[in-house]
């Protein structure tokens, strides 16, 4: 009797988060919001993080929604969504998590960056 094995892999009941091989990820928040924001635009949208040199503790974290990946474009997904980061902001995201919170103070994307020495009260700007 011979079985025939899937070679369909199985989705799993939890979320994926692919992790860059610098380490850089997507939480699955963030994900949920970029989902939604997307539904509501009727269109897929994907989350550009940049590092700027700026804001009051030497560099910035800068976030859009765009609708198409450069060429040279780092691509982190999580549950079907994605989050690009240019060449030049990569060095600066090693290892970090790109989320989503919404608390009190509002509900923003946000960058939690192991490589921050220290940051500013709103967030945005860090040093290293």
């Amino acid at each position: 009797m011979s079985t025939v094995q899937s070679t369909e892999p199985s989705t799993p009941a939890f979320s994926v988060a692919t992790r860059a091989p610098e380490g850089i990820t997507l939480a699955a928040g963030a994900a949920r919001r970029l989902a939604r924001l997307g539904a509501a635009e009727g269109k897929t949208l994907l989350l550009r993080v940049a590092v700027d040199g700026g804001g009051c503790s030497g560099f910035q974290y800068r976030f859009e929604l765009v609708e198409a990946a450069q060429d040279d474009d780092l691509r982190v997904e999580c549950d079907g969504q994605a989050a690009l980061v240019d060449p030049v902001s990569v060095p600066f995201l090693k290892n970090a998590e790109i989320a989503f919170v919404d608390e009190l103070a509002g509900a923003q994307f946000v960058v939690r960056n192991p490589n921050a020495a220290s940051s500013c009260g709103c967030g945005v700007s860090f040093s290293i």
